[in-house]
């Protein structure tokens, strides 16, 4: 199995380079006909909320989706798919950022009962506490 690195993701969901983004399909299309699981790591899922909203200014709805579209690849596995899940299910009735939205589960699964932030906003949520 393969890892992918977070600017495939973003070339597939972007295609803003022609080159790029046809040998990143070129793969995808081959791990799906070899029947290849490639795999996505917690920290690609994150820097790559983090490239859509930031670098693109894609709105928080269509950055859903685009995880949602992912996610539904057969080839691809993510790690913690269940919090990936969750997470989806969670931030369509939330207004936390996504990334801190993902901080906060991650933490929840390995036992935190809170994440320390100095983030006023972050801190409004149960998942979070001001320092």
């Amino acid at each position: 199995m393969k890892a992918l690195d977070t600017n495939l993701l973003v070339r597939f969901l972007v295609a803003d380079h022609a080159e790029q983004s046809a040998r990143v399909r070129s793969l995808f299309e081959q791990a799906e006909e070899r029947r290849e699981i490639l795999f996505v790591t917690i920290p690609v899922v994150l820097e790559t909320l983090w490239v859509l909203k930031a670098v693109y200014e894609i709105p928080r709805a269509a950055v859903l989706q685009a995880l949602e579209k992912l996610s539904a690849l057969s080839f691809l596995r993510f790690e913690a798919e269940d919090r990936l899940a969750r997470f989806l299910t969670a931030a369509k009735g939330s207004k936390l950022d996504l990334a801190d939205l993902l901080i906060g589960l991650t933490a929840k699964d390995h036992g935190c009962s809170v994440t320390l932030t100095l983030d006023r906003k972050s801190a409004r949520d149960e998942m979070f506490e001001l320092l």
